[in-house]
């Protein structure tokens, strides 16, 4: 583990939930830092981040540092034969994301971003009604992710880290909305700008909106660190919609519930739950055992897609809207 932050301690609990991983070590800028999370979480080393990229007994590392410095720790690790997974987003521009993907296809090691959202039965229904046809052709989805930060101090507000609402969670719609244009076979790589609104806190994108097309699907998705938004999304389809009441979970829940709406009949699927922190940390596993380099949940087209997209909506919004 790189990076002994909040965001790690929460992946910790997915790992020890997974059916693969094991937290050997940790790393960080401040070896007592990353020895005290290592004594109080069981992993048997640590030290700095090249001390751990050192070790034989680490197979893949985690990283969840701040988004600024994701691409140079992803690429160190890859260069020392680890495999990835990179707490989303993987970098705050394109460009630094094609680099990572690039090293990984070089030196043919796994790498993932970890969108939670992507992996458990509710992900994976998504897709399979999408794909289905069941309901038409996805025409639109409505999603936002947003809260009211505590303070107006931190990495949040901090232009140097990468602050912002669009990079920390307005992430999270463009994925869906990434992975719901592939399902229905949508051109991913060309998205459509048709309009961002945004409203600078601070020098950093506080609240923002954006209306995307990918061919036929068209995404209306907002976000915030100064406001509370809602949790659910919908998605509309020419033969009906699918409501998605809790459609980002939490750090330990999948969603549990999908609504399909079609013909003036309500159907209400329960799914099963997981937790989405050990799903993603064991569909890299799996990876490394099976020697590919890419996870099907979230494919490197995926993160090159939202990558593109959240590059382009936060230059917009840090240029003013």
């Amino acid at each position: 583990m790189l990076g002994p932050g909040a965001i790690s301690r929460d992946f910790v609990v997915g790992l020890r939930a997974s059916a693969y991983g094991v937290l050997q070590a940790v790393g960080s800028s401040s070896p007592d830092r990353a020895a005290v999370f290592a004594a109080e979480h069981g992993a048997e080393a640590s030290g700095t981040y090249d001390d751990v990229l050192a070790r034989d007994d680490v197979d893949a590392v985690y990283v969840g540092t701040v988004h600024t410095t994701h691409a140079d720790l992803a690429i160190r690790a890859l260069e020392a034969g680890k495999a990835v997974l990179c707490e989303k987003p993987a970098s705050p521009t394109l460009a630094e994301v094609e680099q990572m993907l690039e090293v990984a296809r070089r030196v043919r090691r796994p790498f993932l971003e970890a969108f939670k959202t992507r992996f458990g039965p509710f992900a994976d229904t998504l897709r399979d009604i999408v794909r289905g046809g069941e309901l038409g052709q996805p025409r639109r989805v409505e999603a936002a992710f947003g809260f009211a930060a505590r303070t107006r101090e931190g990495r949040l507000f901090d232009p140097a880290l990468g602050g912002g609402a669009i990079l920390d969670v307005g992430c999270y719609p463009v994925a869906l909305a990434v992975d719901l244009a592939a399902a229905a076979g949508e051109d991913i790589d060309d998205p459509q700008y048709r309009g961002f609104v945004a409203d600078l806190v601070a020098g950093v994108d506080g609240s923002a909106s954006a209306d995307i097309g990918f061919g036929q699907l068209t995404a209306a998705i907002g976000t915030s660190i100064v406001h509370d938004l809602p949790s659910s999304a919908v998605v509309r389809f020419t033969d009906g919609e699918l409501v998605l009441p809790d459609v980002w979970g939490s750090r330990t829940q999948s969603p549990p519930t999908i609504i399909l709406r079609r013909d003036g009949q309500e159907q209400v699927i329960e799914l099963p739950v997981v937790q989405p922190m050990a799903a993603e940390a064991d569909a890299l596993s799996l990876a490394i055992a099976e020697g590919r380099l890419e996870v099907p949940e979230m494919p490197w087209a995926h993160t090159r897609a939202a990558a593109r997209v959240l590059t382009d909506w936060r230059a917009a919004a840090l240029a003013g809207g």
